[in-house]
């Protein structure tokens, strides 16, 4: 087995494509295939199955990707720490987060710091976060709780109740204040199955006998907020994350107690002192302690 032919499996298998991973190693597709070929041929395995001009990973392929995941990661790092002082000049720095906002603050503050570096982020709800983060598919991620999973550094960003929110215009705009068995009578608008925000919201109405059924299911944050600011029923979110729109109203939950969300910066522990993700901790910690 050589370095190359795994370097050839490994972009094949997350560029999606022979031409793809030519490209991104500026050679060309017959070099790469013979290069993935020799491989097979060499311990009689199957990585890829390959119909009119598409590939897909076996299980085997599945397998094998998430180690050279590991071993080019591994491979970043190595060059991240033997060219430190480029790393905060002109490194790639990529974030997944259940929602933006918490990280405004902190975004500002890290660009100002290190104007060269290149930030890319993403969307995405508790499962694509860890996920991502585990696949080696970005460097940190923005949950609504704490991890407790011990293969996690994390940093609290903020805690906050989540608040019902209704259309300035809604027959409840006024009401100041609802409890779970108000919300049955009204249509709800909730997250997609896997968002923190319906789980916390879910499990503290069935622990006072309420099972809240949404009339209207959407994925993502904005599109709950759209929706909710056509009239078409209540929706929810983090105080924290509610902002600033003069076409939605918040009404208290209560109790709010069981209902608090905490907004915590992760990434693997292994990663915690990588150049990049360490100097974005440490803007987050010195701005949440100011």
């Amino acid at each position: 087995m050589r370095y190359v032919q795994l370097r050839a499996f490994h972009y094949v298998a997350t560029c999606g494509g022979f031409s793809r991973a030519a490209e991104e190693l500026f050679l060309t597709q017959p070099a790469i295939s013979d290069q993935v070929r020799k491989l097979e041929e060499e311990y009689d395995v199957l990585l890829f199955n390959r119909q009119r001009k598409q590939v897909a990973l076996t299980a085997a392929g599945e397998k094998l990707l998430q180690i050279t995941r590991r071993l080019f990661d591994s491979e970043s790092q190595a060059l991240q720490f033997l060219s430190e002082s480029r790393a905060l000049q002109s490194g790639n720095l990529r974030i997944v987060a259940d929602s933006a906002h918490h990280l405004l603050h902190i975004l500002a503050a890290f660009r100002k710091r290190y104007p060269g570096v290149r930030i890319s982020v993403r969307a995405g709800n508790t499962e694509s976060v860890v996920n991502s983060l585990y696949n080696y598919e970005a460097d940190l991620g923005v949950l609504g709780e704490l991890p407790t999973l011990t293969h996690f550094a994390c940093e609290l960003l903020s805690s906050s109740p989540i608040t019902a929110f209704v259309s300035h215009r809604h027959e409840l705009a006024k009401a100041g204040r609802l409890t779970f068995a108000d919300l049955t009578h009204h249509p709800l608008v909730l997250r997609e199955r896997g968002s923190k925000t319906r789980t916390k919201l879910e499990v503290a109405a069935r622990s006072v006998g309420v099972e809240l059924k949404p009339a209207i299911e959407a994925e993502g944050r904005e599109a709950v907020r759209e929706i909710v600011a056509s009239g078409a029923g209540i929706g929810f979110v983090s105080l924290a994350e509610f902002g600033e729109d003069k076409r939605l109203v918040p009404i208290r939950l209560v109790p709010e107690d069981q209902m608090m969300m905490d907004e915590a910066l992760i990434c693997l522990r292994e990663r915690r002192e990588s150049k990049l993700v360490h100097a974005f901790f440490e803007i987050a910690r010195k701005l949440r302690s100011t």
